[in-house]
């Protein structure tokens, strides 16, 4: 299988790569007739696709090879789409023959793929027998933005999210993640390139926090996909001790999903507000921009009619963020079945824009898409076997 992947933006990339990438090492190990790599003795495969660079450097180690192989075998993968390991030309017949018999390249198993009218596509992707995740592309002109899911389910039960409503199973492991970059890369052809990657899908990224640095770094890597910082966003709903862990390993774009602009509304909206108020999580989010000036935290607000969308609300918001570096974007509701919120009408939508945006702060409001095919923000559901057994508590009071 292949697709050809390469940089997505040459702009951003480091001086010492182009548009052909950069060349992994170079050996005579072709020409190898023996093997002589160390056996492991647990019988299971291991999974390539999940590991970053050090990890896969580890790895070749551990079977008594070195540790430049892994740059190849992540351009292997992860640029040219290559789930054969005898493809692997530039690897000797011995070494092929050992990660063939020891290890696999095996992504999530696409189980539905829909296309909306307005060309967003979405894959329900199996991950194991009981639990299914979705992920979507959103094609701009200029551009292509994937949404990635972190987690089966989600755990922190804000009630105007879908699939919060799901309940709960388990975080994605690292390949699960990194894999429904691969997949829609596959599904997409060298023609539609993924340049962005929002980790704004299924799950709360930060409370499945070292699977979801490692597939970052994936996605960051110039023998990976080659993305810049600026193209990897990464959202939460306000894990303060995690966010401030956050900023001493990654420095990947960060939004916020605010959606309230006080603490008694917000603990309704964001449940994990009553542990880590608005003003610890807008202190944590000045520490991890730092000093540079030309960073900004996005702050997500959903507007929900007679809830969170009045004049008052958007000033007293303009006045929350007036110290923190931000832009506002603005996500209309999406609605889902059975769910009491309503979204707010274009008219008290772009008159909230207007006074935030009047205060100075750069506002935006997100356009809806694939609504019609359940892919729009917070319309995502997959199939979650629920270990929380939040479904079945919200279906017992409903």
């Amino acid at each position: 299988m292949n697709f050809a992947l390469g940089p997505g933006n040459v702009e951003d990339l480091p001086p010492a790569l182009d548009a052909t990438t950069r060349q992994p090492p170079q050996t005579d190990s072709v020409a190898e007739t023996e093997s002589v790599f160390r056996e492991r003795d647990d019988g299971l495969k291991t999974n390539l696709l999940g590991l970053n660079r050090k990890a896969m450097e580890d790895y070749f180690r551990s079977i008594g090879d070195k540790p430049f192989r892994a740059a190849q075998l992540l351009q292997w993968i992860h640029q040219r789409g290559i789930d054969d390991f005898a493809a692997m030309t530039n690897l000797g017949k011995p070494l092929r023959a050992y990660l063939a018999e020891h290890c696999e390249i095996r992504p999530p198993e696409i189980v539905q793929s829909q296309l909306a009218a307005d060309g967003v596509r979405k894959w329900v992707l199996q991950v194991d027998a009981n639990n299914r995740i979705e992920t979507v592309f959103i094609p701009e002109e200029g551009r292509g933005t994937l949404c990635v899911s972190s987690q089966v389910g989600c755990a922190l039960g804000c009630p105007f999210c879908s699939t919060a409503q799901q309940g709960f199973n388990r975080n994605l492991s690292v390949a699960e993640i990194i894999g429904q970059l691969w997949v829609a890369q596959r599904e997409l052809g060298a023609e539609r390139r993924i340049t962005n990657v929002v980790l704004m899908g299924m799950g709360e990224p930060l409370l499945n926090f070292d699977n979801v640095i490692a597939a970052t770094e994936l996605m960051m890597d110039d023998f990976s996909y080659c993305l810049s910082k600026r193209r990897v966003t990464l959202s939460t709903s306000g894990v303060v001790p995690a966010l401030d862990r956050l900023a001493q390993v990654s420095d990947v774009s960060l939004a916020v999903s605010l959606h309230a602009p006080d603490d008694t509304l917000r603990d309704e909206l964001v449940p994990i507000n009553r542990k880590y108020p608005i003003k610890e999580l807008l202190a944590a989010c000045k520490r991890y921009i730092g000093k540079d000036a030309r960073r900004k935290v996005t702050i997500e607000y959903v507007l929900l009619e007679g809830i969170n969308d009045s004049p008052a609300h958007a000033r007293a918001l303009a006045k929350l963020l007036a110290n923190v570096p931000s832009k506002v974007n603005l996500i209309p509701f999406n609605p889902f079945p059975n769910s009491r919120y309503r979204c707010s009408s274009l008219e008290t939508i772009a008159r909230f824009s207007e006074i935030v945006q009047l205060a100075g702060i750069i506002t935006t409001t997100r356009k809806t898409r694939g609504v019609d095919i359940d892919a729009a923000c917070g319309q995502l559901v997959g199939r979650v076997s629920d270990k929380s057994k939040r479904h079945f508590r919200l279906q017992a009071t409903a």
